[in-house]
């Protein structure tokens, strides 16, 4: 039995629960070796897990604005940690990381540096000042900071903007999973990842997606972490396998100069039909590319990243949450470290699924095998009919070549166990790991945008005297509508998973990254400062990446600075227009500007009232 109260009892619930999810993929494992079919363990691992997150949605389903704004401020620490973990490892972390990685080389570690640094951002500047304000959302803070409803809107459109650009990747990574899971097309997966997310969601805001997430988080790092430790003992690279990064990676080495990496030309690719977004392995794993504007390009991505992160506002949030000041600087520390679990195996997994592809002398290796054997292979066929991989025998010699196997990157975490020879029940326990961390980052970006449209636009400038159940009708059926729009969006595949999440993190660079620090750290901002500063960084920003981007006016980028990377342009004029038009305008008033000193005096009361 359980005595006291829910928070209380937290760790006995989710041990509970950590321990019903082993069995339970005990009991598919039990099932596989019975005789279930691949398709229908795929589609139990998703469907149970998506009930326990609407069970645990519906249980959480409240009508208290504090609540479904902000969980009540009642979350304790290391389960915020969890959940903002959750929050944070999205699709592109959980799918596309590890696959970027695999074809990109470590070029493609300045998203772990630069996510993980913004970690630091947050908690320095941002995170514990952000709680003492005690707001609801991001707009809010930046609405009553500065004054008025027009800088609140600026706000606002880019919170919307950016988290919107950020949900579709999401989504396309949940429809990615389920079209897989399900044995389903990709555009009816993501409107099965839209039902899904909606299900956790749209009763009890805030409470029911922390609470989903935390449950998220178990899953997704068992369901990352089983493969890394199983496939690293079956080729031989130990049970620790972080510990032996570097000898792998060395193997690979040997394996590139053994097979040639040579990489195909657009005609050649285009002539052989291979599908858009399917990539094979061209560059090496271990190189890093020579020159100045090498190492430049992977230093000011880090910093988009890093700057971003702390930018973004569903981010900002989560320590929102958390019953005070002291306690949202400890969640930050608790997010990094449940962070840190998955991030510090991604390069691993990338590698070990390398190693069991390209490897001759494992069962697995199939390159250098007969290609008629190759696309006789189960896993082949599955993902072949679903256009992720794909093979062109360029040479016409019947013999699979490295730069003949093309595989779209966001697939490779989910076909991994399948490459490297593992049970399937593997391959939909990391289906469902995968769902968990698209839905877990989906949630709280749906939510960030309906809460900002239903409190700041809705609650603060149309209808200041709605009461609580007309707010919380407007907020949910946002929601749905907010939904309903990235799903569309995100069927049309405009952009990678990697690169949606790239411009999400650009554009929140863009625009509010200053006016929050400098709401902060300078008493001297204004309203009028911030809003010009908003507006002038994210129409730079915007207008270069248009600028730039291939399949928009296609540009060529001015010192490396390509379209993953326009925050670079963004930000900085964000920051001088702002401290100019600051200047040039009446500074705040008194009343403010003791706000702003009591803001940053990380202890004592918030300067809002719980509820306003």
């Amino acid at each position: 039995m359980l005595k006291g109260g829910f928070i209380q009892n937290l760790p006995k619930i989710y041990g509970l629960y950590t321990g019903g999810f082993l069995v339970f993929i005990i009991l598919m494992a039990i099932a596989e070796q019975a005789g279930a079919s691949a398709k229908a363990i795929g589609i139990m691992f998703v469907a149970f897990t998506v009930a326990i997150y609407a069970l645990i949605g519906y249980l959480s389903r409240t009508i208290q604005v504090d609540a479904y704004y902000l969980a009540g401020r009642q979350v304790p620490t290391v389960f915020n940690g969890m959940a903002t973990a959750a929050d944070w490892m999205s699709g592109a972390s959980f799918v596309a990381l590890a696959g970027g990685v695999y074809f990109g080389g470590y070029s493609y570690m300045a998203f772990l540096v630069g996510w993980t640094g913004g970690y630091v951002l947050v908690s320095t500047l941002l995170a514990p000042y952000l709680r003492k304000f005690g707001c609801y959302t991001v707009p809010d803070f930046i609405g009553t900071r500065y004054g008025g409803n027009g800088v609140r809107f600026c706000a606002v459109l880019v919170l919307v903007l950016a988290s919107f650009t950020y949900v579709t990747a999401q989504i396309n990574a949940t429809g990615t999973i389920a079209a897989r899971a399900l044995g389903i097309p990709f555009e009816a997966g993501v409107w099965v990842g839209l039902v899904s997310i909606l299900l956790c969601s749209m009763l009890g805001g805030m409470r029911a997606v922390t609470w989903t997430q935390v449950a998220q988080y178990i899953v997704l790092i068992v369901a990352y972490l089983i493969p890394v430790f199983w496939i690293s003992n079956r080729i031989g690279a130990g049970f620790f396998p972080h510990l032996m990064l570097g000898d792998e990676v060395a193997r690979i080495g040997e394996l590139e100069q053994q097979f040639g990496l040579v990489k195909n030309s657009a005609a050649d690719v285009k002539a052989a039909g291979v599908p858009g977004g399917l990539k094979s392995i061209a560059v090496p794993h271990s190189g890093i590319a020579a020159g100045g504007m090498a190492v430049w390009k992977y230093i000011s991505l880090a910093i988009c990243m890093m700057v971003g992160t702390a930018s973004l506002p569903h981010i900002l949030m989560r320590y929102f949450t958390t019953p005070s000041v002291k306690s949202a600087r400890k969640s930050v520390a608790w997010s990094l470290f449940f962070i840190f679990l998955l991030y510090s195996s991604a390069p691993m997994l990338a590698t070990l699924s390398k190693i069991s592809l390209m490897d001759p002398n494992l069962p697995t290796g199939i390159i250098g095998k007969s290609i008629a054997d190759v696309n006789n292979i189960e896993w082949v066929k599955q993902w072949s009919s679903q256009k992720q991989v794909f093979i062109a025998d360029f040479n016409g010699d019947g013999i699979l070549q490295l730069n003949e196997w093309f595989m779209r990157t966001g697939v490779v975490v989910l076909a991994t166990p399948e490459v490297a020879g593992l049970p399937y029940v593997i391959s939909g326990l990391v289906a469902a790991g995968g769902m968990a961390a698209a839905m877990s980052t989906a949630d709280g970006l749906v939510l960030a945008i309906s809460n900002a449209l239903s409190h700041d636009v809705y609650y603060n400038m149309i209808d200041p005297k709605a009461d609580v159940r007309k707010r919380l009708i407007v907020a949910r059926v946002l929601l749905v509508v907010v939904g309903a729009a990235g799903a569309y969006i995100a069927s049309m595949r405009i952009t990678s998973i990697l690169g949606a999440v790239a411009w999400a993190f650009d554009f929140a660079m863009s625009g509010l990254f200053f006016p929050l620090v400098l709401g902060v750290w300078w008493k001297r901002a204004t309203k009028e400062g911030a809003i010009a500063g908003i507006l002038a960084g994210l129409a730079s920003g915007t207008a270069y990446l248009i600028y730039v981007y291939p399949k928009f006016l296609g540009n060529p980028a001015w010192l490396g600075i390509d379209h993953l990377r326009f925050g670079l342009i963004g930000a900085p004029v964000c920051l001088v227009v702002m401290v100019v038009v600051s200047l040039m305008t009446k500074a705040p008033d008194a009343a403010t500007q003791r706000m702003v000193d009591e803001v940053r005096i990380p202890s004592g009361k918030a300067i809002l009232g719980r509820q306003h």
